[in-house]
């Protein structure tokens, strides 16, 4: 292996001329460590990576490297294995589509869309018989997140999916916001992450994706065919297991893709006019993009000819108003559903002691008297239970729920261990829960519901 800190990666085309598929690498160069005929591809060496059995084909690993995780559904053989401290997520696949998955995902989380973090790309692969087998792309496993099939315990309900498809359907928005094509959207290339009782969705396949700087309304259309399609086929899948309930209509859910996604586009991205007299409608524009989680950059006003009509064009930057500003004023990385009740409960504690006090002071006093001390107040076995903003959050509704129960000003400090002890304790651990792909395969017919991929 050359000895060397950081290892050198081709760059990715951004000639967008071009149809957006990066160019087959034929022969390893700089951009690859190389151990006799391994080649690894990575943004950062982890000298780990070694320790692995690269020579046994992935379908044999020995269970003494794997992780022992879930196992869910995909085209590809996908293992889960330690790797340090951590865990990883191993998909064998050809040289080309693994290299194309890389760089995409690269590129994904330079424009900070919610998915899976590419480690290497590893080829040059033989068994120590000289057979050549299958290069491999290397993610890291997403903490507590969950694929759906790990949503429920016996049925799920359909509040529970509802909920999934508008986190599925935000997260197609954001994506096509971003001129990304995913090619291949359902629920099993998906992970969920809990966000303050709802779900964030984080895409874990990025495959069949291309990166254009502009969708075409056909192109956005055809993924959301894909997305009902793919996900009616699913439900149909559950529904044959008899692991949703019997009065859910997995075609009809599968509609509702089709409305979420075309509410939230069109509340980002749909003209506006009004009258001059009328500009408070500006306030109230922004106000419902940030509820739906999205900045606003800047806004294109038109007056018409007879100068009385003004034109709203929104300008998107990104999801996120609530956990940026929640970042900004304690440091605290947060989805946005846990931000936006973090921030209220850290508004109404400066309203109700601190009233005059500087809204940064006022925040980390918060930390340190709130956040903190719920954080501490988990047990060490608890500890992979949630992740800590989650804990904070759903600690506070529990709080809230007492003291409306029973008509007091319930201590914080009685709520956290009323919390502990009657709900936390009989969660199921979420830390290590990740989409894997050997699970029983899906009918003939159930097949053909999914779009070819």
């Amino acid at each position: 292996m050359t000895e060397t800190s950081n290892a050198q990666w081709h760059d990715e085309p951004t000639d967008y001329d071009q149809a957006g598929k990066l160019p087959r690498l034929r022969s390893s160069s700089s951009n690859a460590e190389t151990l006799g005929s391994l080649n690894i591809t990575a943004a950062a060496t982890d000298p780990e990576l070694l320790d692995l059995p690269w020579h046994i084909a992935l379908e044999q690993w020995p269970a003494s490297a794997l992780a022992a995780l879930p196992r869910g559904i995909s085209r590809h053989i996908v293992r889960f294995a330690h790797l340090g401290g951590s865990v990883i997520a191993v998909k064998e696949t050809s040289e080309h589509l693994a290299r194309h998955e890389y760089h995409m995902l690269r590129k994904l989380q330079r424009l900070d869309v919610p998915c899976v973090k590419p480690v290497a790309v590893i080829s040059g692969r033989t068994t120590p018989e000289g057979e050549e087998l299958d290069p491999v792309l290397v993610t890291s496993h997403l903490k507590f997140s969950l694929p759906y099939r790990a949503l429920f315990s016996q049925t799920l309900r359909r509040d529970t999916l509802t909920r999934l498809i508008d986190a599925q359907a935000l997260l197609l928005v954001r994506l096509h916001l971003i001129g990304f094509y995913w090619g291949d959207v359902s629920l099993s290339n998906t992970l969920f992450r809990r966000d303050a009782g709802s779900f964030a969705a984080y895409l874990v396949d990025a495959e069949t994706g291309e990166l254009y700087p502009e969708l075409s309304s056909g192109q956005r259309e055809y993924d959301l065919e894909i997305a009902r399609v793919n996900i009616a086929g699913e439900l149909m899948d559950l529904a044959e297991g008899g692991l949703i309930e019997e009065k859910v209509d997995p075609l009809a859910t599968s509609e509702l893709i089709m409305d979420s996604y075309r509410r939230l586009w069109t509340e980002l991205t749909e003209k506006e006019s009004f009258e001059l007299g009328e500009r408070w409608r500006v306030g109230a524009r922004i106000r419902r993009l940030n509820e739906l989680g999205f900045d606003v950059e800047e806004y294109v006003i038109k007056t018409a000819e007879n100068g009385t009509q003004i034109q709203l064009q929104p300008k998107v930057v990104d999801a996120g108003h609530h956990s940026r500003r929640l970042l900004r004023l304690t440091g605290l990385d947060a989805q946005e559903n846990q931000a936006r009740r973090l921030l209220n409960d850290m508004d109404a504690y400066r309203a109700d002691n601190n009233p005059t006090l500087d809204e940064e002071f006022s925040a980390h006093l918060w930390v340190n008297e709130v956040f903190e001390p719920i954080v501490r107040a988990v047990p060490r076995e608890l500890g992979g239970k949630l992740e800590p903003a989650e804990v904070v959050h759903e600690v506070l509704e529990h709080r809230w729920y007492m003291s409306e129960r029973e008509d007091r000003n319930v201590p914080l400090a009685e709520a956290v261990q009323s919390y502990l002890d009657d709900e936390l304790r009989h969660r199921r651990d979420e830390a290590e829960i990740m989409l894997t792909s050997d699970a029983k395969p899906r009918s003939t017919d159930d097949s053909r519901a999914s779009t070819a991929r």
